[in-house]
């Protein structure tokens, strides 16, 4: 554990108690308290960034939880046979660096140079404008971010449910239960934990979000907001403001939601506790 220890504190604690240290100080390196937190909070874009994000994380996480656990369910049951194939293809848009999925993304969304163009034509959108309109853009990153996530993480559930002993399966179909019955009352909560892992892991990087809007903003010419997600209004104050001390507020902010939503997500789930449910 050495190795890991010595990157996790000069890579991890490191840099959070410097944050922490610049969110309550001036640019002199005085203390201020609170200040920094109430400055940024009195912004205009703070409370639309967060609910941007917020908005965002609701159609992620639930898609994921949802969408994951269904295709893991079908790969381990009736397609079995030919599930080392569909986990391979599955697998294959996590392989991407995020920035090259947005710049697929992009080519895919784009009407004139979409595949897809007659689909999107149909439905009322004739230029990349339309359809990266602001109000689209939750469902959007969401699309994208299943199509470079999932994939793994369907991998780790097909993993987990191959975990879960064949007796206990073999009882409940002598006690006649369907495979519906079996997935919803033995499967899924014995995949509770696993859940509970993804949607941790999900709800941090989802808050991070910042490659996908800086992008998808660049590539619009300006028509999302280079202050669209929480992490972006940081970067916004670090290197457009030179406020360090506000980047660091926000990004405080988003520790503390991060890890107040993974505590929640540990005891409700019993992450800790040994033994099956």
């Amino acid at each position: 554990m050495a190795g890991y220890t010595i990157l996790l504190l000069l890579f991890g604690v490191v840099p959070v108690a410097y944050a922490l240290w610049l969110s309550v100080t001036n640019s002199s390196g005085q203390l201020v308290g609170l200040g920094n937190f109430t400055r940024v909070f009195a912004d205009y874009r703070f409370g639309s960034a967060f609910a941007h994000i917020g908005l965002y994380l609701t159609l992620w996480l639930i898609s994921l939880m949802v969408l994951v656990v269904t295709l893991a369910l079908m790969l381990h049951g009736r397609l079995k046979r030919t599930s080392a194939a569909v986990r391979f293809i599955c697998y294959l848009p996590g392989a991407f660096a995020g920035a090259s999925s947005v710049l697929i993304w992009l080519i895919l969304l784009d009407p004139v140079a979409s595949p897809v163009g007659p689909v999107l034509r149909a439905v009322g959108w004739h230029s990349a404008a339309q359809v990266v309109a602001p109000e689209n853009l939750p469902v959007i990153f969401t699309i994208i971010a299943f199509w470079t996530g999932a994939g793994s993480w369907i991998v780790i559930m097909y993993g987990a449910l191959n975990g879960i002993p064949d007796e206990v399966i073999e009882a409940a179909r002598i006690d006649g239960a369907g495979a519906l019955q079996i997935a919803l009352r033995i499967q899924v909560p014995m995949l509770r934990k696993w859940i509970a892992y993804m949607l941790i892991l999900a709800f941090a990087g989802g808050a991070q979000l910042f490659v996908e809007p800086q992008l998808v903003g660049t590539a619009s010419f300006g028509q999302v907001p280079d202050d669209w997600s929480p992490n972006q209004l940081s970067y916004q104050y670090a290197f457009v403001a030179a406020d360090f001390n506000g980047a660091a507020a926000i990004a405080v902010v988003l520790l503390v939601l991060s890890l107040g939503c993974a505590a929640v997500a540990v005891f409700k789930a019993g992450l800790f506790e040994r033994g099956h449910s």
